[in-house]
């Protein structure tokens, strides 16, 4: 720049500098100085709190050394005498401290001693006071050391002192402390008006430097620092536009080094022409399928496999989606005869203008593949087992219900039908001219009617007992073991252990009601037990039935697959049953030693009641 132009020259730089140090000069002065005064008076009044403090807890120490001394003429055995004695000792000794230590100062409690001469001249007044009280409760403490059984009225006269004497010390400490409090406002006062003054002072002084030192001077430095600024902005934009177009540039051939780098050594990368023929080939692609990234004139379906069909394939979706893409999986084959599975995705690419390629970016999926088909494979078979065993499951329940109404049509037939006819033919045989004859065979109607009856109550309470639907599981399970004891013969006993009377769902309490119906009728038919038990118990969630017996046992480990129904008819249904309810069926038998069927059945609170 000229010489004109140039306000940013030597002479320049000294006339601000000279400005700058005058002005922070001033600045630092005016703080430096108040700093001084202030932190003068903030040492002076350091001690102030503590001095205050020491003194108000003087009256209270005289108070309690009155306190303990008085004490003593309460006491009784010489222990009680040893203890008020050490109290009153370090009461004393704390006294005597602290007393001593507002005039003459202690480091340790923070007291100076520099006291005004109104406060010198009251510990005047106060110390005969002080020596009185201090000096008669010594005697005392003497005295009870030498003989701890000594006599109150020895005492008296000290006692008195120390007594009298306490109002005029309590007096003249208030003096002092109020005159302690007194000095330290008066401190603060003085402080708070220096404080204030050198407030005022450095505002002023900034408000001049302002207006007389930096406003001429920041608007001398802008207007000449405008030109300046604006020539360096327009170089340092033209270097930087160089800069970021070459580092650009050289960012840009680093990533895409970097980019093809990767690809080939981590992907299965290819780059091929519309055509299927090959353009670039990773290091990846080319040792999986073992095929020189060199060799160029290849087409890209004959590298993935040498499968016409697969072959096929490839070409048919290089062709389809050449122009939109494509992403998904694709099945290949190596030079060795290995099945390969690869994710695919086929991209379309235009280098320039007038060229246009496909970027062929895979990964290797095998493993999962396989596993994907073979877990295929098993949900199958294991889906066409289910079928199978459900298939057999429901012609063996449909069997069962065709046998379960052929026996009921039976009972119908052979057991009611019978009494019925012979009800009838008995009633044709009335002769009302023979009383006797006649009274003889009402009687025998009547006992007939009476067997039609309770076979009718039978049959349906085989087939739907009113107690169950009436009542609950409980009364219905009692009902039943009471009426099959009554048919057969058998010592048949519920137990019900801790009273369980709940309500629960009607589909599960009939379904529970079938499964133990179904135990006892096993225990009786084919263990040939005499004695069977059905015990109940319950948890929080769980209800808990379990029917032994004493039959002849039978081992399970002969019947097989119990759980799916192939470990007898009986077995089937209280199984699908049980799994109907959610719950669990356990079956243990020995031979010669019995069986215990066990029911676990969950119960939610909010499908039970209470029985009422």
């Amino acid at each position: 720049m000229s010489s004109k132009g140039n306000s940013l020259d030597q002479r320049t730089f000294k006339k601000l500098r000279k400005l700058y140090i005058i002005a922070l000069s001033a600045i630092a002065l005016t703080v430096i100085t108040s700093q001084i005064f202030v932190r003068k008076y903030l040492n002076n009044q350091q001690s102030d709190s503590s001095v205050i403090n020491v003194a108000g807890r003087q009256r209270m120490l005289s108070q309690k050394l009155t306190k303990e001394i008085l004490l003593f003429s309460l006491a009784t055995s010489k222990e009680n005498k040893l203890e008020l004695k050490d109290k009153l000792k370090e009461t004393l000794f704390l006294w005597g401290v602290s007393h001593r230590a507002l005039q003459n100062g202690n480091d340790s409690l923070g007291l100076p001693g520099n006291n005004s001469m109104v406060i010198t001249d009251m510990f005047s007044k106060l110390n005969p006071v002080f020596n009185t009280i201090n000096e008669s409760t010594k005697k005392i403490i003497v005295a009870i050391e030498k003989n701890p059984s000594i006599s109150l009225n020895a005492l008296r006269d000290d006692f008195e002192k120390v007594i009298q004497s306490e109002d005029d010390f309590l007096r003249i400490m208030d003096q002092i402390v109020n005159q302690y409090d007194l000095e330290a406002d008066a401190k603060v006062s003085w402080l708070r008006k220096l404080e204030m003054f050198l407030m005022f002072l450095t505002l002023f002084i900034l408000l001049a430097e302002l207006l007389f030192v930096f406003w001429p001077t920041a608007v001398a430095v802008k207007n000449s620092l405008a030109e300046l600024l604006a020539a360096e902005k327009r170089a340092k934009k033209m270097a930087f536009d160089a800069d970021v177009l070459s580092a650009a540039k050289e960012k840009s051939v680093k990533e895409l080094r970097a980019l093809s780098h990767a690809m080939d050594e981590t992907l299965l990368f290819a780059r091929i022409h519309a055509n299927g023929t090959i353009v670039h080939m990773g290091n990846k692609f080319s040792r999986l399928f073992k095929f020189s990234k060199f060799n160029l004139s290849l087409n890209f379906a004959e590298v993935l496999s040498s499968n016409e069909k697969e072959q096929l394939v490839i070409e048919n979706l290089i062709t389809n989606y050449k122009n939109t893409g494509w992403q998904g999986e694709v099945k290949a084959l190596t030079k060795d005869g290995k099945d390969v599975w690869l994710e695919m995705a086929i991209i379309p690419f235009n280098p320039s203008d007038d060229k246009s390629e496909l970027l062929i970016i895979a990964s290797e999926i095998t493993d999962r593949k396989e596993a994907q088909l073979e877990i295929e494979r098993l949900i199958k078979e294991s889906f066409e087992e289910k079928m199978s065993q459900q298939k057999i499951i429901s012609s063996k329940i449909i069997e069962n219900q065709e046998n379960e109404q052929n026996r009921i049509a039976k009972d119908v037939h052979d057991g009611i039908g019978q009494m019925l006819t012979g009800l009838k033919y008995n009633l044709e045989s009335i002769d009302i001219k023979d009383i006797d004859k006649t009274a003889v065979k009402i009687e025998h109607l009547k006992e007939l009617t009476s067997n039609i009856i309770k076979g009718v109550r039978t049959a349906t309470f085989n087939l739907t007992p009113p107690e169950l639907s009436d009542h609950g599981i409980v009364p219905a399970l009692a009902k039943l073991t009471k009426e099959l004891a009554k048919l057969t013969g058998k010592n048949i006993i519920l137990f019900n252990k801790n009273d369980f009377n709940k309500r629960l769902d009607s589909l599960i309490e009939i379904n529970i009601y079938r499964i133990v119906q179904e135990a006892i009728n096993n225990a009786i038919k084919y263990a040939e037990s005499d004695h069977i038990i059905v015990s109940i118990s319950s948890s929080r969630n769980i209800l808990s039935i379990v029917i032994d017996d004493n039959g002849k046992g039978f081992d399970p480990s002969k019947i097989t697959n119990v759980k799916n129904g192939d470990g007898g008819m009986g077995m089937t249904f209280m199984n699908e049953r049980i799994k109907y309810i959610d719950g669990r069926f356990f079956l243990n038998s020995e031979i010669n030693k019995g069986t215990r069927v066990t029911l676990n059945v969950p119960i939610a609170e909010d499908k039970v009641s209470s029985v009422t």
